[in-house]
């Protein structure tokens, strides 16, 4: 038992003390990757760690036995990415359809205009926001499939599709009033 609360207190301080160099070799290995992604790979490999049977073998060198399991992450991270969304025809389709969650598509008045400040208005979100809307409302992944892929839970990700959607709806809306306001 004594064993045990020793390996916890060294992985305790490894962590403490590693964490930005832990986080900085992920964003390394995974393209593209955010910062909070990187702490989501971390928080999970911790918790397995953490999570380990009692009788479980004791660690020997805790710096290997962590970044090993890190390395294994990222390993199931990327090989489970799929193709994004790269042919242009296909993604103002994506636009197109898109806009139709935030305008009646009765009111086909403006298309093309919607269409940019969507684009524009996504463009300017936040990486983790504008990840999970393009991955979600263009690419067609379920939250389930991105948490496998990621490891970060699906509520945290409809949570962030949740914010980004509504500060997309706020900045349009924004756009639209300054819009009316000096026309005036």
């Amino acid at each position: 038992m004594a064993s045990n609360q020793k390996n916890n207190n060294n992985l305790n301080n490894f962590f403490e003390e590693e964490y930005g160099s832990l986080k900085r070799y992920i964003q390394s290995k995974i393209k593209q990757t955010s910062e909070s992604d990187a702490e989501d790979i971390i928080q999970d490999v911790a918790l397995r760690i953490f999570s380990r049977p009692l009788d479980a073998l004791p660690i020997n060198n805790i710096g290997v036995f962590v970044y090993s399991a890190v390395k294994n992450k990222i390993t199931d991270v990327l090989r489970t990415k799929k193709k994004r969304v790269e042919d242009q025809e296909q993604l103002e389709q994506l636009w197109t359809e898109f806009t139709s969650i935030f305008y009646d598509e009765t009111s086909n008045e403006y298309p093309e205009q919607i269409q940019e400040k969507l684009k524009v208005a996504i463009s300017t979100l936040k990486p983790v926001y504008r990840d999970i809307i393009i991955a979600v409302d263009f690419e067609n992944y379920t939250y389930k499939e991105i948490a496998q892929e990621t490891g970060i839970p699906q509520g945290t990700l409809m949570s962030r599709r949740h914010r980004a959607l509504s500060i997309l709806f706020k900045n349009i809306e924004l756009q639209h009033i300054k819009k009316h306001t000096y026309e005036i």
